[in-house]
């Protein structure tokens, strides 16, 4: 064969390749969501006169084309694997793994962040709090936390600093630390969170410090692959987690009332399980304001938690303690309309955040 014969078979196979991506394009049917990015995806935008002259139905379909285009999911995992591999880059975009774990880069420490979050503790305090309550506080670290022994590390937040800061601002709340309770394998590989299944060690420890009871009569149940937003964001293959819960006799006999929606149900929302975020299984996920009701408890204990998302497989674990368990996520109810749901007195108060929170508390009403 030659030169000349060489040169047109391979335009003829890179235009039956152009040609080939451009008509399974056309024929190919528009997703709504992309359950790897969990987000919803561009629809084809209306076509006007208006539109046009604006170049804005040129922008959005230029949205749109890259949202719908073929193999979009493979091709972003390829070019991720490229950048890490290859490249030998440390992060995508922040991302990055070690040790088949995905971590996000969390820097640096912002020391207003830290005291604008226990200044806001404090305002609850004084508000809302008196003799009656007795008042603890937790911080959750991030995975990050894990790594300040390797010596590959990334940039790292100096979790210490956060610590001192924090103690020294919220002289009236009992400092419970879970740092050393936790370990890298209590958490997803592709997401932020937890897993509950292994955060039993955390309930007994909260238990001991503020005097509670802990029903270990439980059975753990899968819910089936999880695929979290740090897989999201790298959509590295082979990497994947199982959303697993604690069942016992306290959680299966809650009532759960979503204050916002006037709504009842249960400690687990199965519906999410088909969501876009499948952690919000737990507790129905990001709500301003939440009661659970224990129908089988002996005693009349009420315990109120101060809580951001890793708070939502946590606090099932809890239940067996209380008779009533009040949620609050302030960053989506302002602290002046608490009074308006909840009898603080003689009631136990815990404030559980997490490091990543804390360091990024502007969401804090």
């Amino acid at each position: 064969m030659s030169d000349k014969q060489k040169y047109i078979v391979e335009m003829v196979i890179f235009l039956f390749i152009i040609l080939g991506i451009f008509f399974l394009n056309i024929i190919k049917k528009d997703e709504d969501i992309s359950l790897a990015e969990r987000r919803k995806l561009e629809k084809m935008p209306d076509i006007s006169i208006d539109k046009i002259l604006s170049g804005k139905f040129s922008d959005d379909f230029e949205n749109y084309s890259s949202d719908q285009f073929v193999f979009r999911d493979n091709l972003r995992k390829i070019k991720n694997i490229f950048h890490l591999n290859v490249l030998k880059q440390k992060d995508v975009n922040g991302y990055f793994i070690e040790d088949e774990v995905i971590y996000k880069i969390e820097y640096p420490l912002k020391e207003y962040s830290i005291l604008n979050a226990s200044n806001k503790m404090n305002q609850i305090k004084d508000k809302y709090l008196n003799d009656t309550n007795k008042i603890y506080y937790s911080i959750i670290p991030d995975k990050s936390y894990f790594l300040k022994d390797n010596k590959k590390t990334h940039l790292l937040l100096d979790y210490d600093k956060l610590i001192t800061i924090m103690n020294e601002n919220l002289k009236d709340f009992n400092y419970i630390n879970l740092f050393e309770t936790l370990e890298i394998e209590d958490y997803y590989k592709t997401d932020t969170h937890w897993k509950q299944e292994n955060l039993l060690k955390v309930a007994e420890k909260l238990s001991k410090e503020m005097n509670f009871y802990i029903d270990n009569n439980y059975e753990i149940k899968s819910a089936g692959d999880f695929l979290g937003v740090y897989y999201s964001q790298l959509g590295i293959l082979g990497i994947k987690d199982e959303l697993k819960y604690v069942v016992n006799d306290s959680i299966k006999n809650s009532v759960v009332y979503n204050v916002e929606k006037d709504k009842e149900g249960s400690v687990y929302n199965k519906e999410e399980l088909t969501s876009l975020d499948k952690y919000n299984f737990f507790l129905s996920g990001p709500t301003p304001l939440l009661k659970i009701t224990n129908n089988i408890s002996d005693n009349q204990k009420k315990l109120i938690v101060f809580r951001d998302s890793f708070g939502s497989s946590l606090i099932p674990l809890l239940i067996s303690g209380y008779k009533e368990i009040y949620v609050v996520d302030t960053r989506y109810i302002s602290i002046n309309l608490l009074g308006n749901y909840i009898d603080f007195n003689n009631s136990d108060v815990l404030f559980i955040y997490s490091t990543l929170l804390i360091n990024q508390s502007s969401g804090l009403k």
